[in-house]
């Protein structure tokens, strides 16, 4: 439970300091931690370094702020997120989305890459809990509350595991490639966003099944196409599965569990 409590302060923490001068040191004296123990529970909980993980959330802020205006000064949105060059920030941006930022303004998306991890206080209030991260998605929950009787549709990616063991980008790119076949099925109006580690979920503006199972259909037709990495062709395959339920009772707590356990049933 303290560990718990611990990673959800540097979670909150860093978070709230990303356009600054973010360093691990700082992290763990305002913890009251030390470095080398905030370093090891990190890496145990997200499977990535606190340096990735912020660099991975400024990135997602910054496309966000692109998105938002398409006519930002690169050096400015450089400069907020912590660098000093147009080169620095591109190397960075580009190791996330793996596209330069000049050419992500004309295809920008529609979702945050790399949302921030929530540790929910339910969870962290019961013994029992799951080992599976939160996500924050607020902002799908009050989509939903505007498309109560539209359809969903859910993704995630068939072994994701042995492309993460040939390299963790590779993993990273699959995590793309898989984002933006979901989009790209997608209508204009269809609202996608990441649940999870490799799950995903459109909130289509359709109440029409038919509507939902032709996204599935144009999703599953890409199954076994090849995404390049370093020169190989590393075949990547989704799971898709379209559904509607009544949101209604939920808690904003409980929705992330149940589009998961609606993922998890086309998998069965």
């Amino acid at each position: 439970m303290e560990h718990l409590l611990l990673m959800t302060e540097a979670l909150d923490f860093i978070e709230a300091n990303l356009t600054e001068d973010l360093k691990t040191d700082d992290i763990a004296q305002n913890l009251h931690c030390s470095k080398s123990s905030l370093e090891k529970l990190f890496r145990f909980v997200t499977n990535m370094s606190i340096k990735d993980y912020s660099i991975r959330r400024r990135m997602s802020l910054a496309a966000k702020d692109m998105m938002k205006n398409p006519d930002i000064v690169l050096l400015d949105l450089a400069v907020k997120y912590g660098y000093s060059s147009n080169e620095a920030f591109t190397r960075a941006f580009k190791s996330v989305w793996h596209t330069n930022p000049s050419d992500y303004r004309k295809n920008p998306k529609r979702f945050e890459l790399f949302p921030a991890i929530k540790l929910e206080q339910e969870l962290l209030e019961d013994e029992t809990m799951s080992d599976k991260k939160k996500v924050d998605i607020s902002e799908l929950y009050d989509y939903i509350k505007e498309r109560r009787n539209c359809y969903f549709v859910g993704v995630d990616i068939k072994s994701l595991t042995p492309i993460n063991e040939i390299a963790r980008e590779a993993g990273d790119i699959a995590i793309l490639t898989a984002l933006n076949r979901l989009q790209a099925a997608c209508g204009e109006e269809d609202i996608v966003f990441r649940i999870g580690g490799d799950e995903f979920v459109a909130l289509t503006n359709s109440e029409e099944k038919e509507y939902a199972d032709e996204v599935v259909a144009k999703i599953l037709s890409h199954n076994e196409e090849a995404f390049s990495y370093q020169g190989m062709g590393i075949p990547l395959s989704l799971h898709a599965t379209c559904f509607k339920f009544d949101t209604q009772p939920l808690r904003y707590a409980q929705l992330f569990s149940a589009l998961q356990n609606q993922l998890d049933l086309v998998k069965k």
